[in-house]
């Protein structure tokens, strides 16, 4: 009598496609995949409890660590929850700014996940190009915020600062190159034949089970579903763009690539109007008004404060755009909920005292008991956050649903009855962002 036998592989997490923080139990047959588990939890950084220890201001930079590649979403999703919650209102400019913030964001993570994944496939060549147009995107990122992933650019209230000089021409000739770079990788990579073997009819799962699983984002669409966070709850200013929600009709590999894909041309086309709509404002101090902020230190120290109130604290390049000449286009005029500007911080003690109450426990905003959700459309789907307030300084209970642990859930129905040559190309295309799977 003929006896079938199994055998267990490891895969992760040492392992270059498993990111070092994922591990899949693979039963084979052979090199047929039988049965999966995932255990997620390699990276677990608690971010729910850091958050519910700092005050409300002090928690954002936690959550440029969720999705680290599209970390300006995550500032945004959360400062809605906690504005829902408080019954604010941010002005318009600074609505845009936080849509032109997302998507810049949700390009960059969009290449970063086709150009891995093919890369992992080993076409090394659109890896490069695709990274070529992301590091476009960082260096707008960098003049945004300071910084190129940790980026804390929201505030309660607002956003850190308006748009640094010429930051719209600056956008509007990247957009070109990302084009012709993603029409270049295009080209190289949807009729190539490997690359279709590889992914086309391979790791397939139907609308049914998405849906079943709470998956959105990229994935759900691709299996036909056209839901949108921006197109079916509008939140910021997303209900005066037009843009389409592009949807596959297999849910398999090939699927979200295009889906991917096709939304970059999209959140192209959201920059392009929010640029053309964005109200007009200020954008930065006259230099003849400022000095630089050590100088005012000095001046201070030295006990000559005749030219102090006459000029203003020039801070540095990463503050740009933050003074408050452009504070009431960009942020709630409301001491007690939004950090002052910097140069009101370093050039007067009213400032000063309130950039220290802003961020001090026990001091600073407030936000009424109660709870609200709020979620936005992340680079992989919903994105919220659940914020519970007692009415102190800091969230009593903060929840966040990232749209990969749903996507984890259903990984063994992807992987089950394929070859351990799929497990790479299916685990590429659902873009796992370990940062998210924090349980």
């Amino acid at each position: 009598m003929t006896q079938k036998k199994t055998y267990f592989l490891n895969m992760g997490p040492a392992h270059p496609a498993m990111h070092g923080v994922i591990r899949l139990i693979l039963e084979l047959e052979g090199e047929l995949i039988v049965k999966t588990e995932v255990e997620i939890g390699y990276l677990h950084r608690a971010f729910e409890k850091h958050a519910e220890t700092e005050t409300w201001n002090n928690a954002i930079p936690y959550t440029d660590r969720l999705n680290y590649v599209s970390p300006l979403i995550n500032n945004s999703g959360f400062c809605c929850a906690v504005e829902k919650l408080a019954g604010v209102a941010i002005p318009e400019r600074g609505q845009y700014l936080r849509v032109i913030a997302s998507e810049i964001s949700r390009v960059a993570d969009h290449l970063t996940c086709i150009g891995a994944n093919a890369m992992e496939l080993g076409a090394f060549t659109v890896f490069l190009y695709l990274m070529e147009g992301r590091e476009y995107l960082y260096q707008l990122i960098d003049d945004l915020c300071g910084a190129r992933v940790t980026t804390d650019y929201t505030r309660i209230g607002g956003v850190k600062s308006d748009l640094p000089e010429g930051f719209v021409d600056k956008c509007r000739g990247v957009f070109p190159k990302i084009r012709k770079l993603v029409a270049d990788s295009e080209a190289l990579l949807t009729k190539n034949r490997i690359f279709l073997d590889r992914v086309e009819g391979v790791g397939v799962l139907s609308q049914a089970d998405a849906l079943a699983y709470g998956i959105t984002g990229p994935f759900l669409r691709s299996t036909g579903v056209a839901y949108d966070v921006r197109r079916a709850h509008p939140y910021l200013v997303y209900d005066r763009l037009d843009f389409e929600v592009p949807v596959g009709s297999r849910g398999d590999n090939l699927d979200r690539y295009l889906v991917r894909l096709a939304e970059i041309e999209q959140s192209l086309r959201i920059l392009e109007q929010c640029f053309n709509q964005l109200p007009a404002g200020p954008v930065s101090l006259a230099p003849w008004e400022m000095r630089d902020a050590f100088i005012f230190e000095d001046m201070g120290k030295a006990g000559n404060t005749a030219l102090l109130p006459r000029c203003l604290a020039k801070t540095c390049r990463t503050l740009d755009g933050g003074g408050r000449d452009q504070a009431a286009g960009i942020r709630v005029a409301d001491p007690a909920l939004v950090m002052p500007p910097k140069e009101a911080a370093y050039g007067n003690i009213e400032g000063l005292m309130n950039q220290f109450e802003s961020v001090m426990w026990s001091w600073g905003v407030r936000v009424p008991a109660g709870e609200a959700y709020a979620a936005v459309e992340g680079g992989n789907g919903e994105l919220g956050f659940h914020i519970v307030s007692d009415g102190s300084d800091r969230a009593y209970r903060v929840r966040c649903r990232p749209p990969c642990f749903f996507i984890m859930a259903a990984l063994p129905k992807l992987l089950n009855g394929g070859y351990v040559a799929d497990v790479v190309a299916t685990f590429g295309s659902v873009n796992m962002i370990a940062g998210e799977l924090d349980r």
